[in-house]
């Protein structure tokens, strides 16, 4: 059979037609499909698309609010912010940390403490894609490495940030207290909206009291990065509104002249604007470096500070709490002429020692001899133990409770100072609550010399010594001058102020000063030698406080006695006595005498806060004698 006759080329032809149509038309079914497909993700989801694509490309950054500056009342810069540069890993975008740390290694000089310290903060609660610090300011020569390397180090920053700095670091530390990175409890208290971006807030003192003013308020600008997170434009910013500047009334010539007058002593130094209620001065030496705990001390700088018999963390000036001694002697005089327990005119025989009953013990006084006829001015110019022990209990401890607290002792009376205590004036009820025991004659005569149960921060001896300087007038101490700029932070920020003190008969403050005067211009006034020659007339009162006890009849004798255990030397005084200026209240640890070692040194801030300042290379000398008496 011929081969033609198998073949049947129109049957073919039309199975290759409609294999084609059937070809063609899936072809246009995909492509519509796709053009369906193309339509819906180009047009109807165009903007939820838009914002996914934005989502990977564009990102919300927080922009910290620059902190505000804090002055002294002259205008001296005392807290700044400079900018250093920063190694920061954001976790999120490191694949292996281990291995990042250890590149980072071989490039920049990173300590174990600085790897301890970042391990930590990685298992911290924290914001998400939130940068942690593994390396503080960074060396010129290091930021080059880094910019060299920085390409195979994703996840890792060099940043440049504003931190605190104190240019008068030792001399405020206790006054003006320091910053630090927020840590984990802060964290759960803070506003997370406001304090997004912020490392750092107010650990203590001033910078705490005022984070809020001080802190500002968070911005927000939208970036472009890249696909390895790298930021490449900012295409909006809304910009964040710094943190608000305050002065103080502290006066940093003051406080570096008190600095100055303790002499690496351990002590304290309070003054006090007796008008305003301003602090002039807020010394506690030996003091510390604050911005060593800004970014974040290491264990084995803090361990020295905190190890050290000197404790120079330690406030003293509002934490340490010291029987106050006979420095409260004026205010318990006025206290019993006010309540009637003797009269100006009063006197009475100071043989050496008082007893509650002929056969009892004898309670001694700080001039072994005795003071012969003493009157109540007497009694405070020579500060005559015998004299106050009499009035102590014929005053009664809740006479001099009542008194003393209205002075402002045993209580927490400043505005802004935080981290004040509030020391300890004894009463029955914390006696029976403390120790089980009822009030005994006895602690009224311990009580009337400001020993025995009784305790005051120096703060609270400055206090009480400007409020006796007002005449009862109540001007609460605070550091706060002026929050600078538009604010309205000073509204409801402090609570109701105290009640002036008022007396039966006003001419009662002229005799407390004026006996306070005698001390230091009468003739047997205890801290005579420190008003010398001194232009002006100053009021005032030494006082010592014992560190440990003595028993009836046993000598006090300085040498036998290691220096930490020797009598602290206070002296309180205000300055000029007709129109006070300045309140000053000095306490010298183991300093042995309020009148030859505490009264020099408050004598030589009257004459630098009223007579001016000495010269730069001028040396401060301030004659002591811890052996003169009281």
């Amino acid at each position: 059979m011929p081969w033609g006759e198998f073949k049947d080329t129109v049957a073919e032809r039309r199975i290759f037609q409609h294999r084609t149509l059937v070809a063609l038309l899936l072809l246009f079914v995909m492509m519509g499909l796709l053009m369906a497909r193309m339509y819906y993700l180009q047009v109807v989801q165009h903007d939820t698309y838009t914002t996914l694509s934005d989502k990977n490309r564009v990102q919300v950054q927080s922009v910290a609010p620059t902190r505000g500056l804090i002055y002294d009342r002259n205008d001296v810069l005392l807290a700044e912010n400079r900018p250093v540069f920063n190694v920061t890993i954001v976790p999120e975008r490191v694949a292996d940390i281990s291995q990042t740390l250890s590149d980072l290694q071989a490039i920049l000089n990173i300590s174990e403490e600085d790897l301890d310290r970042f391990r930590g903060r990685l298992l911290e609660p924290r914001r998400p894609f939130q940068e942690i610090p593994l390396r503080y300011d960074l060396t010129e020569q290091e930021i080059a490495s880094m910019a060299v390397h920085r390409h195979n180090l994703p996840g890792v920053e060099v940043n440049a940030e504003l931190v605190r700095y104190y240019p008068y670091s030792e001399l405020t530390s206790h006054a003006l207290g320091y910053v630090g990175r927020i840590n984990r409890d802060e964290l759960q208290r803070i506003d997370p909206v406001n304090y997004a971006g912020t490392n750092y807030i107010g650990k203590s003192g001033i910078e705490r009291f005022y984070e809020q003013a001080l802190h500002g308020k968070v911005g927000y600008q939208h970036v472009e990065t890249n696909a390895r997170g790298r930021t490449l434009r900012v295409l909006e910013r809304e910009s964040p509104v710094p943190g608000e500047d305050i002065r103080l009334h502290l006066d940093i010539r003051l406080q570096q002249y008190a600095h100055d007058l303790l002499d690496g002593r351990r002590g304290a130094i309070v003054a006090i604007e007796p008008k305003t209620g301003g602090v002039l001065a807020l010394a506690s030496v030996p003091g510390f470096d604050a911005n060593l705990f800004v970014t974040g001390i290491g264990v084995e700088a803090y361990r020295e500070l905190n190890e050290s018999l000197d404790k120079p963390l330690f406030n003293r000036a509002l934490r340490g709490q010291y029987p106050p001694g006979s420095t409260i002697k004026p205010m318990l005089a006025i206290a019993a002429l006010d309540s009637g327990s003797t009269t100006r005119d009063r006197e009475i025989w100071d043989p050496g020692y008082f007893q509650l009953k002929p056969t009892g013990r004898r309670f001694r006084d700080w001039k072994r001899g005795g003071h012969g006829w003493v009157n109540l001015k007497d009694a405070v110019e020579q500060s005559c133990d015998i004299y106050f022990y009499d009035a102590g209990v014929r005053m009664g401890v809740d006479v001099m409770h009542d008194y003393l607290s209205k002075f402002g002792f045993g209580e927490e009376t400043s505005l802004d100072i935080s981290g004040a205590l509030s020391g300890l004036v004894p009463s029955r009820e914390w006696k029976r609550a403390h120790r089980n025991e009822p009030w005994y004659p006895g602690d009224s005569v311990n009580m009337s010399i400001g020993q025995g149960f009784n305790l005051a921060t120096p703060l609270q001896l400055a206090t009480g010594t400007a409020v006796l300087a007002n005449r009862g007038v109540w001007n609460q101490p605070r550091l706060l001058a002026e929050i600078l700029g538009d604010h309205d932070f000073e509204e409801g920020l402090f609570g109701e102020e105290r009640e002036d003190i008022v007396l039966k008969d006003p001419a009662t403050w002229t005799f407390g000063i004026e006996a306070m005067e005698a001390v230091m211009h009468g003739a047997k006034g205890t801290a005579r030698g420190a008003a010398g020659d001194a232009p002006y007339r100053m009021a005032g009162k030494t006082g010592t406080a014992q560190v440990f006890s003595l028993a009836e009849d046993e000598e006090y004798d300085e040498e036998e006695v290691r220096e930490r255990l020797r009598d602290h030397a206070l002296f309180i005084g205000f300055a000029p006595v007709e129109d006070p200026a300045i309140a000053v209240a000095v306490i010298v640890e183991n300093g042995g005498s309020g009148s030859g070692t505490a009264a020099p040194v408050a004598r030589a801030i009257f004459d630098a806060w009223l007579l001016g300042f000495p010269a730069a290379d001028e040396p401060v000398l301030v004659e002591s004698n811890p052996e003169a008496g009281e």
